[in-house]
């Protein structure tokens, strides 16, 4: 069985649930989601928690217990706290700004690169070379910085470029290295 879909989700006292249809609806002080419940998993919805319940054993059907019970999940956290992610921008002369809701990078290439943002993210600097992107859906904070972080990925020897604040770039030597 899934370890992670037995699981039941608590259920905070500032949320409101709605589920009807297969369609699921989180409404929380960040605003509210939507998802819709695949076919082969239901939800039953008690006073304080949700629990995910697959059709039958099969596998396919375990797995997606799993997966609806971690998105569900992720719906509660990000209206109640929500999801933010660290970029880090290392080289000379990379930078970003920010005006409205477009993110300005100058990341070396012969032009700034314009980023608009998606609807429900928000963008802070800390300096000049740290961005922060938060926001209610987790698949998206996630997808944008897999996007951003393409534009000039870290390069092993001098470590420059855009990087995960956590992520840790493993250096190589360079030519007079094997002396």
């Amino acid at each position: 069985m899934s370890r992670i879909g037995k699981k039941a989700i608590q259920i905070p006292k500032d949320i409101t649930i709605s589920y009807a249809d297969k369609v699921i609806t989180v409404k929380g002080k960040k605003g509210s989601m939507k998802n819709t419940v695949h076919e082969n998993v239901d939800l039953k919805i008690d006073e304080q928690t949700i629990t995910v319940v697959p059709k039958d054993q099969s596998r396919k059907n375990r797995a997606f217990q799993g997966m609806t019970r971690s998105i569900v999940n992720n719906m509660i956290i990000g209206v109640t706290k929500g999801f933010e992610r660290t970029l880090e921008i290392n080289g000379i002369g990379y930078r970003a700004e920010i005006n409205g809701n477009i993110l300005k990078l100058t990341l070396g290439y012969s032009h700034p690169i314009e980023f608009k943002l998606p609807e429900g993210i928000t963008a802070t600097l800390q300096k000049q070379n740290i961005i922060t992107l938060s926001g209610m859906d987790k698949q998206v904070v996630g997808q944008l910085c897999a996007e951003i972080r393409a534009l000039r990925p870290p390069e092993p020897y001098k470590g420059k470029g855009v990087k995960y604040r956590e992520e840790y770039i493993q250096r190589k030597a360079g030519k007079t290295g094997t002396k």
